[in-house]
C-alpha cells in the first residue's frame, strides 16, 4: 500500500482524508511563515496567488499564525513579529493595526481646542492625530514636531502654524534627534504632549529603542502642561531599549479596545486615565 507523508493513500476513508487536509494546511502555513520571516512583510494577495488559494483562505491562515504569536497581522497582509530591542521603518510600522492608529488619532485629535500648541512625536500613530486635525479642520493652533511625514502632512494647513524641531536626522524613523534638537525643545512651551512609543509596560513606563529619540522624547514630556501617550495594543505591557520618562507626567493613554483589561486597571489605579477606541 502506498503512502503520502505517512498517510495511507488507500483506502481512503474520512479519518484519512481530514488528517491529509490538515497536513496540508499545516506545510501551507509553515511556508507562508517561512516567506514572511524571509522577506519580512506579505500582502493577502501575494500569499493567495502563490497558493492559489482563496483571500478568505490566506486571511484564515495568517490570523492563525498571528494567534501562535509568530507573526503580526498587517494591513492587508502581516509582517515578522517585531522585537522591541530593534528599531524599524515608518514603512513597516505603518502596516501594523492600521485601523487602531486611525481611531486613536482621531480620539487624540478630538482633544485639541482652538489656540493650543500641542507637540507631536514621531510615529506612525501621531501622523494620524495629525491627518485628523486636518479632517477637524481645528483652528488658530500650534504644532511643533521633528517628524519629517508630520510636517509634510501638516504642511500648508489652514489654521496651524508649524514649528519643526531639528537636529540630526534618523532615516528610520524620518525624525531629527540629538543634541540641537534637544536645545531647542527646551525652548518651548506647550499645552500638550501627544507620544508615540514602542514599548509601554507598568514597571519603567514608555520606551522606545533609540536612545537619542527617548531624551528627545523626555524632554518634549517636561515641555507640555499635559502628556498623552498613544498606542495600540500591542505596544502594551512590553519593554523597549530606552526609558523615556516617569508615569508621574503621563496623564492619559489612547489606546484601542483591545488592550489588556489588567494593563489599562493598573493605570487607571496609577491615577492615569485611559481612555479605549
Amino acid at each position: 500500500m502506498r503512502s503520502f507523508d505517512g498517510i495511507d493513500a488507500w483506502p481512503y476513508t474520512p479519518e484519512t482524508m481530514a488528517q491529509k487536509s490538515k497536513l496540508l494546511i499545516e506545510q501551507r502555513r509553515r511556508r507562508m511563515l517561512d516567506m514572511v520571516g524571509q522577506d519580512g512583510q506579505a500582502t493577502v494577495a501575494e500569499l493567495a496567488k502563490l497558493f492559489s488559494i482563496s483571500a478568505v483562505t490566506a486571511r484564515g491562515d495568517l490570523d492563525a499564525l498571528a494567534s501562535l504569536g509568530t507573526l503580526v497581522r498587517s494591513h492587508g497582509g502581516a509582517v515578522r513579529r517585531l522585537d522591541t530591542a530593534q528599531d524599524y521603518s515608518l514603512r513597516t510600522k505603518e502596516a501594523l493595526h492600521h485601523e487602531e492608529k486611525c481611531r486613536i488619532g482621531r480620539a487624540a485629535a478630538e482633544l485639541v481646542r482652538n489656540g493650543e500648541t500641542i507637540i507631536l512625536d514621531s510615529g506612525t500613530t501621531t501622523v494620524e492625530i495629525a491627518r485628523h486635525l486636518k479632517i477637524l479642520k481645528t483652528q488658530s493652533i500650534t504644532v511643533i514636531t521633528n517628524a519629517l511625514n508630520i510636517a509634510v502632512e501638516l504642511t500648508d494647513t489652514p489654521g496651524i502654524s508649524l514649528i519643526m524641531v531639528g537636529g540630526i536626522l534618523r532615516p528610520l524613523s524620518c525624525s531629527f534627534v540629538g543634541p540641537q534638537a534637544e536645545t531647542m525643545m527646551n525652548d518651548f512651551h506647550a499645552d500638550r504632549l501627544f507620544l508615540a512609543v514602542d514599548g509601554f509596560d507598568l514597571e519603567t513606563g514608555p520606551s522606545t529603542p533609540d536612545v537619542l529619540e527617548a531624551q528627545l522624547n523626555n524632554m518634549m514630556m517636561r515641555s507640555a502642561r499635559e502628556v498623552t501617550v498613544v498606542a495600540d495594543f500591542s505596544k502594551l505591557g512590553r519593554r523597549a531599549t530606552s526609558r523615556i520618562g516617569a508615569f508621574e507626567k503621563i496623564h492619559r493613554l489612547i489606546t484601542d479596545r483591545r488592550a489588556p483589561a489588567e494593563f489599562t486597571l493598573a493605570l487607571r489605579e496609577k491615577g492615569i486615565e485611559v481612555i479605549e477606541v
